[in-house]
């Protein structure tokens, strides 16, 4: 009887290894979940960048407003008529900046 006891004491303790500490244990099912939701909140963050682009493209197609807008933005570019005024902020001057000669 002590020999049948030895026994399932022994495979309890493979079974015990093979669970925590073994390749598909569940130390690995824990971090491959952590990997999991790590890259759900990645291909999330993506769809929304694909939704928002997918949604500029629609709107350059469609219509000229959003042409005029990425062309003012981007490039510059004043209708006719128009007076563009560029405001440049005056840099502050240092000790550093100075020569007194």
């Amino acid at each position: 009887m002590r020999w049948l006891i030895g026994i399932l004491a022994a495979a309890l303790l493979v079974l015990q290894y093979q669970l925590w500490v073994a390749d598909g244990g569940a130390r690995e099912a824990w971090s491959l979940h952590q990997e999991l939701r790590a890259q759900q909140l990645e291909n999330e963050r993506l769809a929304e960048r694909n939704a928002a682009l997918a949604a500029e493209v629609e709107d350059l197609k469609s219509g000229l407003a959003a042409i005029e807008e990425r062309a003012r933005a981007d490039l510059g570019m004043v209708r006719d008529g128009e007076t563009f005024y560029h405001v440049v902020e005056p840099t502050p001057v240092t000790n550093e900046d100075r020569d007194d000669g």
